[in-house]
């Protein structure tokens, strides 16, 4: 049997563009139920969607559910969540939501890059 593909998606969008927020986790758990393996990596002002205040209360959609439902939608399909750590920027981590998996550096992000089977920015 063949490795499974590897597959990371970089999530920049964030709070100001609500509509864009929802399609990583999705196409992360589409891709995490067809056997890859797939991380997604909070970059930029996608970082914020770590906040639980914002992942409990961003909405793609007027009416919809809130971007946590997505986001534990790909974590029980086996998707990995990692957060970029901005430099000198302080993390409140009990303000984070229990679904990250970790606080990692621009330097693993880069390391990913060139390790990853396939690299897609949502």
């Amino acid at each position: 049997m063949s490795e499974p593909q590897r597959v990371l998606i970089l999530v920049n969008s964030g709070p100001s563009t609500p509509a864009r927020c929802a399609a990583p986790f999705h196409t992360a758990t589409l891709l995490a139920c067809m056997d890859a393996e797939v991380t997604l990596f909070l970059s930029g002002e996608g970082a914020q969607l770590a906040r639980r205040e914002v992942a409990e209360n961003l909405r793609a959609a007027e009416g919809g559910e809130p971007l946590l439902h997505f986001i534990r939608q790909a974590k029980l399909a086996g998707a990995r969540l990692l957060m970029c750590r901005a430099p000198g920027l302080e993390i409140d981590e009990q303000a984070l939501i229990d679904e990250l998996d970790d606080i990692s550096s621009g330097g693993e992000l880069a390391q990913m890059i060139l390790e990853y089977d396939r690299v897609l920015s949502l």
